[in-house]
This record gives C-alpha cells, sequence and structure tokens, in this order.
C-alpha cells in the first residue's frame, strides 16, 4: 500500500484514502523497514489529516527510532503550526511548492 520513491532516499507516499489508513500503511513501513531517517510525503492531504498523520507516526517512529528524524511534506502551513507546539523532536516539516 506504500509508493516508494527514491528508494535510496526513502521517500514515501502512503497510498491510503484515509487518515487512519495512512497512519497504519506509514507505521507498518516504520515496523517493517530499518528507517531511521525517512521522509513521508503527505503533502495530498489536508492540514487537519497532516497533523494527524504525523503525529501518531513520529509518535511511532520514535519508539523505534528515539535518535531518528522523519521529515514530513506537507502541502499546508496551518499543518506545521497545528503540529508545532506538540514538540515533536524527531519530526521536520517541509512545505511542498
Amino acid at each position: 500500500m506504500l509508493q516508494q520513491l527514491l528508494p535510496q532516499n526513502e521517500v514515501l507516499i502512503p497510498n491510503a484514502r484515509t487518515p487512519n489508513k495512512a497512519v497504519e500503511c506509514i507505521n507498518s513501513y516504520i515496523h517493517d523497514v530499518r528507517c531511521e531517517n525517512l521522509t513521508v510525503d503527505i503533502s495530498f492531504m489536508n492540514a487537519i489529516d497532516s497533523a494527524y498523520v504525523s503525529t501518531m507516526c513520529s509518535t511511532s517512529h520514535y519508539i523505534k527510532y528515539p535518535e531518528g528524524k522523519i521529515n514530513w511534506i506537507v502541502s499546508s502551513k496551518m499543518a506545521i503550526d497545528m503540529t508545532k507546539f506538540l514538540q515533536l523532536g524527531n519530526s521536520n516539516y517541509f512545505l511542498n511548492n
């Protein structure tokens, strides 16, 4: 259910219609594949769904890789603003321009 682009950089685009399915797909990837540093493109989602997915999956990623980083590509600055107060130390957000 995941489409992998640029495998050397581990850029993932979840092929999911709902935020819950996206969380399930990304968490499955985190669990099954060594991905201490990971980039996930969720720029096709709205701000609320992006904030939800990135928060849930960043938490799962941190549990497995406390020193790892996860980069989120989002479509809206609102998604970044919604998550900045959660202090997800393993997450970086980038706007898809």
